[in-house]
């Protein structure tokens, strides 16, 4: 059974930073694409970041080009999100998931190509 379990959120003041990390069990980590998706209250939820099965190909969503990095480990089977220069509109519930669908060496966008979702994190930005 694929189990995802998300950490680091918290409190945070703007400009300040997080780092969020997602360690994925179950099934070998190397088989996945991993992404980080986030959804505020009321609103649907939406594609944050992601990263290949190598790490070497990500994607990010304009809104934290600049400000958020992905990365991965795959020797300790776990993918991060470094968050700085954080800003209220980045108040969110914050979800690691993961999707086997081949994608020529890149990494999905799409929520429905992913698989398998962690129960999320919540991250809080006080202005």
């Amino acid at each position: 059974q694929v189990q995802l379990v998300e950490s680091g959120g918290g409190l945070v003041q703007a400009g300040g930073s997080l780092r969020l990390s997602c360690a994925v069990s179950g099934r070998a980590f190397s088989s996945f694409n991993m992404g980080w998706f986030r959804q505020a209250p009321e609103k649907e939820r939406e594609f944050v970041a992601s990263v290949s099965r190598s790490g070497g190909w990500t994607a990010y969503d304009d809104s934290v080009k600049g400000r958020f990095t992905i990365s991965r480990d795959n020797a300790k089977n776990t993918v991060l999100l470094q968050m700085n220069s954080l800003e209220p509109e980045d108040t969110a519930v914050y979800f690691c998931a993961a999707h086997t669908k081949y994608m020529y060496g890149a990494a999905s966008r799409t929520i429905g190509d992913y698989d398998y979702w962690g129960q999320g994190t919540q991250v809080t930005v006080s202005s």
